[in-house]
């Protein structure tokens, strides 16, 4: 409190006669409405009880309550940003006392929203999407955007265990799917993961040289929402397809945690392109991970005019 205090003392000392003006500081505060009403419900306080706490109902006096003198969080004039001051009487004694204000909780609130969208290598319009910016006139993207929606209202009352595959062209917006929904997700605090296959791939690799590998798949099986983009496009190899991606899928099928998919190729097709590596064609384990795929999510086709022309 000693800045209160310093704040106090060196105002009256610059502007003339010390006790003339501490008494009209006195009688400033404690003709304060919120301090009137607020030393009406304790009558037992003594006038000296008052005089000895002049400073805290100074203090409380001149502070925002619940962000009534303050437009945001980042336009804050209290001491302690983003916490508003209390009154309270214990033992004969008042007290001065701070909570978290409205701005400072929805601050706090967006930043942890913020926090729920992981992304690994995702452009930054696709993590800025938005439901409602997806173009619903064209009819091709109407089972699309209704599956969309049915997962996001069911997601309400709990967290579905079958994601979407969203396969089809490129240039349709299946990406942007994901970033809306993974937005929209965050507003009832469901955490997302996103992440774009080749760039997966190659960061997989890279973590076999500092042991943290084994971290990684962990984060990815236990998130709420997984999303992989553009499987498929990534350079196939029978490690990556049965070490990685099938322990994942493996592990959230158990766990019956959703998987968001996007495509060129529709399952029939990724189950060719997986059974094809180097050491030949591998159709039983192939057909393993598109199994798992549909344990953990819906096929659905997403067609319409290519938005990169546009």
């Amino acid at each position: 409190m000693k800045p209160v205090q310093s704040t106090l003392r060196k105002w009256m000392e610059n502007n003339g006669n010390f006790q003339e003006n501490y008494i009209k500081i006195k009688q400033d505060i404690l003709q304060d409405p919120e301090i009137k009403e607020f030393l009406s419900l304790y009558p037992e306080l003594t006038d000296a009880d008052i005089e000895k706490n002049l400073i805290k109902l100074y203090e409380f006096k001149n502070q925002s309550k619940q962000c009534n003198a303050c437009k945001s969080f980042g336009t804050c004039i209290n001491m302690i940003q983003g916490y508003s001051p209390i009154l309270e009487v214990n033992g004969g004694e008042i007290h001065l006392s701070y909570e978290k204000c409205h701005n400072r909780i929805d601050e706090e609130n967006k930043r942890r929203q913020q926090k729920l969208v992981q992304s690994l290598y995702m452009p930054k319009e696709i993590l800025e999407a938005s439901l409602g910016d997806i173009d619903s006139r064209d009819p091709q993207r109407n089972e699309a955007i209704r599956e969309l929606i049915h997962f996001v209202e069911e997601s309400k009352s709990g967290l579905p265990s079958k994601g979407i595959y969203f396969f089809g062209p490129f240039g349709v917006g299946k990406t942007y799917f994901l970033g809306a929904l993974a937005n929209k997700l965050k507003e009832l605090n469901i955490s997302s993961s996103l992440i774009y296959m080749p760039e997966f791939v190659r960061e997989m690799k890279s973590s076999l040289k500092d042991d943290s590998i084994n971290e990684k798949i962990d984060f990815f099986k236990k998130a709420d929402v997984l999303m992989l983009d553009d499987i498929g496009a990534e350079m196939q190899s029978s490690w990556f397809r049965d070490e990685i991606l099938g322990s994942i899928l493996q592990y959230r099928m158990m766990e019956g945690l959703p998987v968001f998919f996007t495509s060129n190729y529709n399952l029939a097709q990724l189950e060719d392109h997986l059974a094809s590596t180097r050491s030949g064609i591998e159709t039983v384990k192939a057909g393993r991970i598109i199994e798992r795929i549909r344990q953990v999510s819906k096929e659905v086709k997403l067609f319409g005019n290519n938005r990169r022309d546009q």
